[in-house]
């Protein structure tokens, strides 16, 4: 099934809107995310990270496509809008986190996922800001003996938050490392983890991944696996067809 097509309206680019950052007009007059694209009524999808919204919101352009998408001008954008989308998307990814510990299909601790790793059962890691890089190191290399990739730069994804972040998300203590053996529960998370990742911008330094590599360890049809489950639904599901909308 067809991830529906939505475009972008600061930069006009269409993209699967899973992709995109959906905004609403709350019922206070204000510009809100709805980054699980679940609330009721009329809404504008943004495909821009955060520094260039906060540039199209000082310059007036965001204003302008705001006015146009929902055809009115009696609303009040929020100063902080790209902070507030940012906390939106890190809040929905660590709740996928959350749940997919919560399933089963996640690993701490640098022994356990080791042995997943050179068993062939890793599917994705990730680590903590502040993770040792001897410590990430030596896993990446498991994963590489365990998945037949020697000699490749497939490695772990460093995490733009640090391991109390990490362990308050999995109800866990001193989590610096994660691993995920489930397919489709390592496209969920990265789905969720990609977007906010795209939106805050460039990767924190040391932070790496080679994303071609990991695609080949991911099954395709978890690319347009759902984001945020622990959100309330309150518009209810739409059709999974490929249409051409700019706001819904």
């Amino acid at each position: 099934m067809s991830d529906p097509i939505r475009t972008c309206i600061l930069s006009r680019e269409e993209a699967p809107r899973d992709g995109l950052v959906r905004l609403v007009l709350s019922p206070d007059g204000r510009i809100l995310p709805d980054v699980r694209a679940k609330a009721p009524g009329r809404g504008a999808w943004i495909g821009v990270d955060a520094a260039e919204l906060a540039k199209a919101q000082a310059k007036g352009k965001l204003r302008g496509a705001l006015a146009r998408a929902f055809k009115t001008g009696e609303f009040t954008v929020p100063d902080d809008l790209p902070a507030l989308i940012a906390s939106a998307l890190e809040r929905n990814a660590l709740d996928r986190l959350g749940l997919e510990a919560r399933a089963g299909t996640v690993l701490t601790g640098s022994d356990r996922i080791e042995e997943a790793a050179r068993s062939g059962r890793l599917k994705a890691l990730y680590h903590a800001a502040d993770a040792a890089e001897d410590g990430r190191r030596k896993l990446a290399q498991a994963w590489r003996v365990g998945s037949d990739r020697e000699g490749s730069d497939l490695g772990g994804l460093v995490l733009p938050i640090p391991r109390p972040i990490l362990s308050m998300a999995l109800g866990r203590e001193n989590v610096v490392h994660i691993g995920v053996t489930d397919r489709m529960a390592a496209g969920r998370l990265g789905e969720a983890l990609d977007r906010w990742r795209r939106f805050i911008g460039p990767d924190p330094e040391g932070a790496h991944q080679s994303q071609s590599l990991m695609s080949d360890l991911i099954a395709a049809p978890c690319a347009t696996a759902a984001q945020g489950a622990s959100a309330p639904d309150l518009s209810g599901h739409e059709p999974a067809v490929t249409t051409h909308e700019e706001f819904e």
